[in-house]
């Protein structure tokens, strides 16, 4: 795991540029497809696309309608293209999952996405096309559809297929060792964090009925948004004074100096504290690809939310916590 986060994005901006490289490096050397004499339809590589099956879900009138849209969201892809498939315009294919993972419920996940893959472990050019569109969509530190709970089954089931080398699957193997780690619902890894005082203490010791874990980096922009945002609100404002909730945001990296010298842009009721020796990192407790990163846990320590952005979604939560 790198040692130097990166900034996470709302937008596919930065996706789109890597992808268009991606795709690039796979045409090197690549010619257009013959027409063959039959006047078969034929494609340039990066050129084909995907039709849907409704234009948007707003459409649809009914749970019979939902249902047969999900069930043939795939049906204009040609899973049988084997080397074809580079003959797909890849940010459309991205496009495409990006909006089915939209769609699918929690529910239904796990079942409907191990079935996309193994549709697609029918050929390796096709199982690998579609474990990257995967990878961006759910698992790019840029896409704002990240969610290890959709990408584990993928990457599961990824892992099933004999298609992949023993060098292949070191990757898929990583990502997984880490998205099954801190999941929701269970206890949060526990670490020992540092303060500016020198004295140690530990995650699960503190003392709230809520605990939000910063992850961040000083002079990060997006780190001083959220933190901005977390202060104008009133609901966490209101717990924070009767010790309800208690914020931590921790600094995982090794430019102290840097960490000492923004102490003061933090509120003073925040725990402020860093990962001496950069344990976190090392034993990888947390994944820290995107900086910032926020985890909301109760007061047992169990994640409600993991590796989020939006302190809206911790408002929310917390709320229908407390009308409950």
């Amino acid at each position: 795991m790198s040692a130097s986060p990166m900034v996470r994005h709302s937008s596919f901006r930065i996706m789109r540029y890597i992808v268009s490289l991606l795709l690039t490096l796979l045409l090197v050397g690549c010619g257009s497809r013959q027409k063959t004499t039959n006047e078969q339809i034929t494609y340039e590589p990066g050129t084909r696309t995907m039709r849907r099956s409704v234009e948007s879900i707003a459409s649809l009138s009914s749970r019979e309608e939902y249902d047969s849209m999900i069930a043939h969201f795939w049906d204009d892809f040609d899973f049988e293209a084997g080397e074809e498939v580079i003959t797909y315009d890849s940010i459309d294919i991205i496009s495409a999952m990006a909006e089915y993972v939209s769609y699918i419920p929690p529910r239904d996940a796990d079942s409907l996405l191990r079935n996309l893959i193994r549709r697609a472990s029918q050929s390796k050019p096709v199982l690998e096309f579609f474990s990257m569109v995967a990878e961006v969509v759910l698992h790019d530190p840029n896409s704002p559809l990240r969610n290890d709970e959709y990408y584990i089954p993928i990457l599961e089931t990824l892992l099933e297929s004999p298609l992949l080398g023993e060098y292949e699957r070191i990757a898929p193997e990583y990502d997984l060792e880490i998205a099954l780690k801190n999941r929701i619902g269970t206890p949060a890894n526990d670490f020992t964090y540092t303060l500016a005082d020198g004295s140690s203490h530990r995650l699960h010791d503190i003392e709230a009925r809520y605990t939000i874990l910063m992850f961040s980096n000083p002079g990060c922009p997006m780190c001083r948004e959220i933190m901005e945002q977390i202060c104008a609100s009133p609901l966490l404002n209101e717990l924070t004074e009767r010790g309800d909730i208690r914020t931590l945001s921790l600094y995982p990296d090794e430019d102290l100096e840097a960490w000492h010298n923004h102490l003061d842009d933090m509120p003073d009721a925040w725990i402020k504290g860093y990962d001496k020796g950069q344990k976190i990192t090392i034993e990888r407790l947390y994944n820290l690809n995107a900086i910032p990163s926020l985890y909301l846990l109760n007061a047992n320590k169990r994640v409600i939310i993991k590796d989020g952005t939006s302190v809206a979604q911790i408002e929310n939560v917390i709320a229908y916590l407390e009308s409950l």
